[in-house]
């Protein structure tokens, strides 16, 4: 059996559902496949929270309710914030953030990865986007102007251009030799989610440890403010030891690791242990080819950035594609895609930049160090202007913005 199509996205998570979304108007015969089923789950209010979650900027927010995934996405729950306060735990420097310094509501929403998959999910099958579940890739070569794609079961599939948005560790990125740069951060993350005794206050909060910086993310359950989703980076040998510990004893081991901030840490969802590893493709496209997500790159969790960056890949080549099918142009060619490469490599690079001196200055040991981030986080508290452009950067109301993700 072949099957053939115009465009193929292998990888139907949050990115490459996005991306087939924004092509259901094009004209396009755009086929979807994923080594998953492709159904929408039954959303329970009651059972415990999704480990892994994303914080959403305004701009994806944009992106996800002009593709009509936002109603399904609040319906189901998403955590609004609209403070922010990181501080240093080896000295006293403190930054906060705010909404209301930009004349916002909310600096963006916290949202469980598989409630937003599911709200994506729910209009692909409304969409005429042809859905191809529990499809493995096995193997594809070039087949003269196409490629072929070739699945565990047998099947196989013919296109001009394939779209890698199958994740970290992307088969069609693999199976197609793209050169990637990576490293290890020789530090796990520990997710969970966890119940404390005071409110979070719509606030995102994150504190900067001598192992690694430790996140409460605020989560709303019933309307209470008393869940937060926790990303805690630290050593490996750290963290064996915390996902040794029961419950009671974890949840006294991050109060401490917390300062206590909100209080005593009084239950804890089962967690999950990540390695923490950087990853960018040297290109991100060639003929017939592209990545997007987190097959072109995944950065440190330290500000929750990766679907975010995503969303605005999917968005981007989403409309390059729209603008070479208006003027006619075959949309395999190298020269089409590169317009989405150049769009959206600096952006990434920058941010996954960022985030790399953030890590690499707040793990300093040189007592020079310690005090230059100290005074640099007062110095910059001092100054509105500066943070209102990190609020209108994180709000997603700067920069080079595809039309979906606008005001």
């Amino acid at each position: 059996m072949e099957i053939r199509a115009d465009l193929l996205i292998v990888g139907a998570g949050m990115v490459g559902s996005a991306l087939a979304l924004a092509l259901r108007h094009s004209g396009l015969e755009v086929l979807l496949l994923d080594g998953g089923p492709l159904s929408v789950k039954p959303f329970d209010a009651g059972a415990p929270f999704d480990p892994r979650v994303s914080a959403l900027s305004g701009a994806s927010q944009r992106i996800l309710d002009r593709l009509g995934a936002w109603d399904g996405i609040a319906r189901r729950r998403a955590s609004p914030y609209s403070e922010m306060c990181v501080w240093d735990g080896s000295g006293t420097g403190q930054i906060d953030f705010s909404a209301a310094s930009v004349h916002a509501q909310v600096l963006g929403h916290i949202v469980e990865n598989r409630v937003i998959q599911d709200g994506l999910l729910e209009r692909l099958h409304d969409s005429d986007i042809g859905l191809l579940a529990n499809a493995r890739l096995e193997q594809m070569r070039r087949s003269g102007d196409e490629w072929l794609v070739m699945l565990a079961d047998g099947r196989r599939l013919r296109a001009p251009l394939v779209i890698a948005a199958d994740g970290a560790q992307s088969a069609v990125r693999r199976l197609t030799g793209f050169e990637t740069r990576e490293w290890d951060y020789l530090h796990h993350a520990i997710v969970t989610s966890v119940r404390c005794a005071r409110p979070h206050r719509a606030t995102a909060w994150q504190r900067f440890t001598d192992e690694g910086p430790l996140a409460f993310l605020p989560l709303v359950r019933d309307g209470g403010q008393q869940w937060c989703s926790i990303v805690w980076s630290t050593t490996p040998e750290q963290a064996e030891k915390a996902m040794a510990l029961d419950d009671q004893s974890f949840c006294e081991a991050l109060e401490r690791a917390f300062e206590g901030r909100l209080g005593q840490v009084l239950e804890a969802d089962p967690r999950v242990c990540v390695p923490l590893r950087q990853r960018h493709a040297k290109r991100y496209v060639e003929e017939g080819l592209a990545l997007i997500g987190d097959a072109a790159h995944t950065i440190h969790p330290l500000a929750g950035q990766g679907v975010n960056l995503g969303f605005l890949d999917a968005a981007v080549l989403a409309e390059e594609l729209q603008r070479a099918c208006d003027r006619g142009e075959r949309l395999a060619d190298a020269r089409v895609l590169s317009r989405y490469e150049r769009r959206r490599m600096p952006h990434n690079l920058a941010l996954m930049a960022a985030m790399e001196g953030f890590e690499r200055l707040f793990q300093a040991d040189p007592l020079p160090l310690r005090w230059l981030r100290n005074t640099g986080l007062k110095w910059v508290d001092r100054l509105p202007e500066a943070k209102a452009l990190f609020v209108r950067q994180a709000l997603g109301l700067s920069g080079d913005l595809p039309e979906l993700a606008r005001p």
